[in-house]
């Protein structure tokens, strides 16, 4: 999903990083290869565009495909007010997935289809852990995987709420950094 975004009047002291320049560069066994996580560019919008709403539609087949569809120039527009993180094979260059934050409000996570269940989404989601102390996030109650990788993640269903947009019943989830994870 996405939702509210900063308005682009509004600073983004915590994304000071220079575009295109990789924050964490990581190469690591053959299980999880090389990779790089950087800012998200404006050369990176169709592409982070394109798995986005590949991502939605195929994780919420409960919500007409319209709804996405027309949803995606406004996405277009909010992806660069985000802090918006994009996750590169360090090989290819080619972005696999990204994670987009307003303050402490995971608007999303998006991974490639074919790169899912590849540990793209957690490293993604570590990385916004070292930065932060708490997290939350909302979450489509029959979007049962995202639900599961977020539990795994040790963030606990905080409410229960019901998106105003599709009429979908959500949950609302938080994560609080444990004293022994700093």
């Amino acid at each position: 999903m996405w939702y509210y975004m900063k308005d682009s009047a509004d600073s983004n002291d915590s994304n000071s990083y220079e575009c295109g320049k990789p924050i964490e560069t990581v190469v690591s066994g053959k299980a999880e290869g090389h990779f790089m996580i950087r800012i998200m560019c404006k050369d990176d919008i169709e592409q982070a565009a394109k798995i986005w709403l590949d991502t939605n539609l195929q994780a919420h087949s409960f919500i007409s495909p319209n709804y996405w569809k027309d949803h995606l120039k406004l996405v277009k527009e909010l992806l660069l007010q985000a802090q918006t993180y994009i996750y590169l094979d360090d090989i290819s260059q080619e972005m696999q997935g990204f994670i987009g934050l307003d303050a402490e409000y995971i608007a999303g996570i998006f991974v490639c289809g074919g790169s899912q269940s590849h540990g793209i989404g957690k490293r993604l989601l570590d990385y916004v852990k070292r930065q932060h102390t708490q997290l939350s996030l909302h979450v489509y109650q029959k979007n049962i995987r995202a639900i599961k990788f977020y539990q795994r993640e040790n963030f606990k269903i905080h409410s229960e709420l019901i998106d105003a947009d599709t009429g979908e019943k959500e949950y609302c989830m938080t994560w609080t950094q444990e004293k022994n994870e700093s």
